[in-house]
């Protein structure tokens, strides 16, 4: 349930469109939903901004529908991520307005009357290799109402690729850079700006990159003031809190 929909509710009682019995049967099940393989927290979206998130990979196509189902049911929308084109084919069947993003491997159900997407939110890509963790980290903040610029294969071995969206990395209110290898460009990045910058390793690299644990170590131990950093391949992380931190500073502007 949305914070919206919880003042329509107690204004209805309030006014007396819907009774007391009324209303505690639509709470009842707020807090959260047993489905017996899953309690579907209702109360995310309250708490968080956004509802729960369904993470795909390994359930079964039966067990992302009820829970997409119960989500739905609220009016919320629905994010559905690491899954595959075979899970989405499916899932299609019974939600013909869902979206498939293939290379964040994504799908989003929108909610009925979502609101204008909030600006603010700039994605960068080292490489090519790190668009699948770039296109997640973008997919999760557009689901969550933000509107994202992307620049993508602007990594340190030719630096002057990045200098060219300088104007772009001074209007960004919140940056997420994802990049592999020695996981140099997000402390470039944040010797740049005065806003806040989110790293995102990638398990890109050579044996030496130990499946991104190098550009962990080194976003990690950057001298670059202010960098924060999500767990290797995060992209939905990244998206997630970079919506939480542009929801705070438009609230505020």
């Amino acid at each position: 349930m949305r914070t919206i929909d919880l003042k329509r509710l107690l204004d209805g009682v309030r006014h007396g469109r819907l009774t007391t019995e009324g209303a505690l049967k639509r709470l009842r099940t707020l807090p959260y939903e047993d489905l017996g393989f899953a309690k579907v927290d209702n109360h995310r979206a309250l708490r968080r901004g956004f509802p729960e998130v369904i993470f795909g990979e390994r359930k079964t196509v039966p067990q992302i529908i009820s829970i997409m189902a119960r989500v739905a049911s609220k009016r919320q929308p629905v994010l559905v991520t690491r899954v595959g084109p075979d899970v989405y084919r499916k899932v299609r069947v019974r939600y013909r307005k869902a979206k498939y993003h293939a290379q964040a491997r994504a799908i989003l159900l929108e909610a009925p009357g979502a609101p204008r997407p909030r600006p603010g939110i700039l994605v960068l890509a080292a490489g090519t290799s790190d668009l699948q963790v770039a296109e997640e980290a973008a997919v999760t903040a557009e689901a969550m109402g933000h509107q994202v610029e992307k620049v993508y294969d602007v990594g340190v071995a030719g630096l002057h690729r990045l200098l060219d969206h300088k104007g772009k990395l001074l209007q960004a209110r919140v940056i997420i850079v994802v990049a592999g290898m020695e996981g140099a460009l997000p402390s470039v990045v944040a010797s740049l700006v005065d806003v806040p910058v989110i790293g995102v390793p990638t398990s890109v690299g050579y044996g030496t990159g130990l499946k991104g644990v190098a550009a962990l170590m080194g976003m990690l131990n950057s001298c670059a003031s202010g960098l924060l950093v999500v767990n290797i391949d995060n992209g939905f992380g990244a998206g997630y809190a970079a919506s939480v931190i542009n929801s705070k500073i438009a609230n505020q502007s």
